[in-house]
């Protein structure tokens, strides 16, 4: 983004705007190509189908290019990490995220140096291998798994944390990468998903939620899966009516996700006695996924069209590492 003087607010800009305000890109000895969208998004304007585009660009070039960095605003850039995390299996190659907190023409911003060190990530190979075959998120000298990020605050240039995974590398005068915590290089070639089933929603809970409440999200037309966000370790209340609701939708066909509303920890169905009437009805443990990683890769799921079976064996799967099993220990 840009401070606009016309009209006094932050705006998309192209990466014309960016090259004028960061010369040091040409001084890094990386060749790059720049694939400008044209008009710039806004990242609060994110939907399914721009995913399916970057994937598509990712493709298209990858054999071309030692890795890819998206510039991207950083209010939605966990929601497109995990995504992409998805729908690009077999990742062999970085794709780093990053953005700024401040825009790129403010003299104190943040910009410049996430761009620089996501490039420098991205090209980075050890004896000749790749560093770091992931989906990931750079900034303000963290590199984390993408679907293991989240953006906690709105004012600092620390935006975002990863609660339940470790960083993957910390940049200060050397990068030092963590290569215990990445994933593995895969053998088969890249596949990409192009598929997302957009068709869920989320229910957050709260004390006092209503029957209406309830009924009005499990009863959205043509819903497919729902994101529940519940209390501590999985907990909701046990209220008849309640439990009702959830068994109806679910046999229905409806798939019900069960995440924790916390930052960190998991989601253990049956811990306590309030979710043990949730797996006996059939919801399905979120483990310790971020809501952004959750709500991605449910999309995801969904627009592979499986049995009930095997659509919760893979939500409790961990696909691109972004859960961690229960009784697992890091």
């Amino acid at each position: 983004m840009i401070f606009d003087e016309k009209t006094k607010a932050l705006r998309p800009i192209g990466f014309n705007e960016i090259r004028n305000n960061l010369p040091e890109l040409y001084r890094m000895g990386i060749d790059f190509y720049v694939y400008a969208f044209n008009p710039p998004i806004d990242s609060s304007d994110m939907q399914p189908e721009i995913w399916v585009e970057l994937a598509s660009i990712i493709e298209d070039r990858y054999d071309r290019y030692d890795g890819f960095v998206i510039l991207h605003g950083s209010d939605t850039m966990s929601f497109t990490a995990s995504a992409l995390s998805f729908m690009l299996e077999n990742l062999a190659k970085p794709v780093i995220l990053t953005g700024s907190q401040l825009p790129i023409g403010k003299i104190r911003t943040d910009a410049k140096e996430n761009i620089i060190t996501a490039m420098e990530i991205a090209s980075t190979r050890h004896n000749g291998h790749v560093v770091v075959p992931e989906v990931c998120i750079y900034f303000d000298f963290s590199l984390f798994r993408g679907n293991r990020s989240k953006k906690y605050n709105a004012e600092k240039f620390e935006a975002f944390y990863s609660m339940n995974y470790v960083p993957l590398a910390e940049a200060g005068i050397d990068i030092k990468y963590k290569t215990q915590a990445v994933l593995p290089l895969p053998t088969a070639p890249l596949k990409v998903h192009k598929h997302m089933d957009d068709n869920v929603t989320v229910l957050k809970m709260f004390p006092g939620i209503t029957r209406k409440a309830v009924e009005a999200t499990l009863n959205v037309p043509g819903l497919k899966g729902v994101i529940m966000e519940t209390f501590g370790s999985g907990n909701t209340n046990t209220q008849p009516w309640f439990i009702d609701c959830l068994r109806k939708a679910i046999e229905k066909g409806i798939v019900i996700v069960d995440i924790t509303q916390c930052d960190g920890g998991s989601v253990e169905l049956g811990k306590y006695e309030t979710s043990s009437l949730l797996a006996q009805i059939g919801v399905i443990s979120g483990h310790d996924m971020t809501f952004e990683a959750a709500i991605t890769k449910l999309m995801f799921v969904l627009g592979q069209n499986l049995d009930a079976a095997a659509t919760q064996e893979m939500i409790e799967t961990s696909l691109r590492g972004e859960l961690t099993p229960i009784n697992h220990e890091w």
